[in-house]
């Protein structure tokens, strides 16, 4: 097993002058389940297809252990990769599939049968191993591509959106299966998905990534918990954090929301705005609070989330809690949503960085 590293790597398209990675710096551990995470044309895919050897590095360089593998080509660097479209051969059984990488290293029919079986069985595939590509479901052929990864034990694992044609409960099973299936080889392991879900279920360590570069490298409480900035706070979640924007704080050092305080960090110009957010399950509905009109309630079986309008500061401001299903509102209630002052996250309104401890 081996680590990886990106040292101030970028990737700069002909055609563009705007890298769609820039200057990457990224360590991840022997052994790691590392996940790449943000929206389309973030760079999270480039960035795996340039440790693949896929894609040029134009400046900087990547390590996989102690080699720098910058400019080695892809067979070279013993990395193995699972594509979003399974990349099977069609005219090729299941067991010809999974053992393709071993036949074209040479290694004897005997004993790539073994490896070939043992794969089948710890994928339960065992039964499926003389049908072809077609004649399997997109969950079994999913089995099949990662069986084709697995089966050589690389240094590294690739991972490319491999779960995203699959059904949402089909989903659920396959990252349980990746996880178990990372831990029991301990491959060093980069994962790349836009699902954040998905991402905060399966990473050791999550990497977010925006506009080609690093936000926030950490642990997926951590990202919850603490996001160092407005665009983290807002992509990692599910609902998103409410995020109110252009709050002046008075000259206390502190903000007022919903008829509670939120203390501001010291050191800021009287005056100067912020933007408070605040998690779902941080918002109430009570007695009183900031006046909203309820939109959309979501029932998840114990709990339920309530999409609301408010009016904030002149603007129309969209805001979610979390609610125990039980007690509800309706659609079009009018509601009072009280934050917890506690749990609140300030950021500079001007640069979207975090403020508070």
């Amino acid at each position: 097993m081996a680590e990886v590293r990106y040292e101030q790597a970028s990737r700069v398209y002909p055609g563009s002058s705007i890298p769609a990675v820039d200057a990457l710096d990224l360590d991840i551990a022997d052994g790691e389940l590392m996940v790449l995470v943000g929206p389309s044309g973030s760079g999270k895919t480039t960035a795996l297809r340039m440790l693949a050897g896929l894609e040029e590095v134009d400046s900087g360089a990547i390590f996989i252990g102690d080699r720098d593998v910058t400019y080695e080509q892809p067979k070279k660097r013993d990395v193995s990769m699972v594509f979003q479209n399974y990349a099977l051969y069609p005219y090729l059984s299941v067991a010809a599939n999974i053992g393709f990488p071993l036949r074209m290293r040479k290694m004897r029919k005997a004993e790539r049968d073994k490896r070939v079986r043992e794969v089948a069985l710890m994928l339960g595939l065992e039964e499926y191993l003389e049908r072809k590509p077609a004649q399997l479901s997109g969950g079994q052929r999913q089995r099949v591509a990662m069986g084709r990864a697995i089966v050589r034990v690389p240094q590294v694992f690739l991972m490319d959106e491999p779960l995203s044609n699959l059904d949402a409960k089909l989903r659920v099973q396959m990252r349980a299966d990746i996880a178990a299936l990372q831990s029991e080889f301990g491959v060093t392991t980069v994962y790349v998905t836009h699902d954040q879900s998905e991402a905060m279920t399966l990473g050791h360590r999550v990497a977010v990534l925006r506009d080609g570069r690093l936000q926030q490298c950490a642990a997926p409480r951590e990202l919850y918990e603490r996001p160092v900035n407005t665009f983290v706070a807002g992509f990692i979640g599910s609902p998103a954090m409410n995020l109110c924007e252009s709050v002046p704080p008075s000259t206390n050092g502190s903000v007022t929301f919903g008829g509670v305080a939120v203390p501001v960090p010291a050191g800021r110009e009287p005056g100067a705005p912020v933007v408070l957010g605040f998690r779902p399950e941080s918002l109430e509905v009570a007695g009183e609070g900031v006046r909203a009109r309820v939109d959309v309630v979501e029932e998840l079986g114990a709990d339920a989330y309530v999409f609301c309008t408010a009016e904030l500061g002149g603007r129309t401001t969209k805001l979610v809690a979390r609610v125990d299903a039980r007690s509800r509102p309706e659609r079009g209630e009018q509601v009072s949503l009280r934050p917890r002052a506690d749990e609140a996250h300030v950021f500079d309104a001007a640069t979207g960085v975090r403020l508070s401890g």
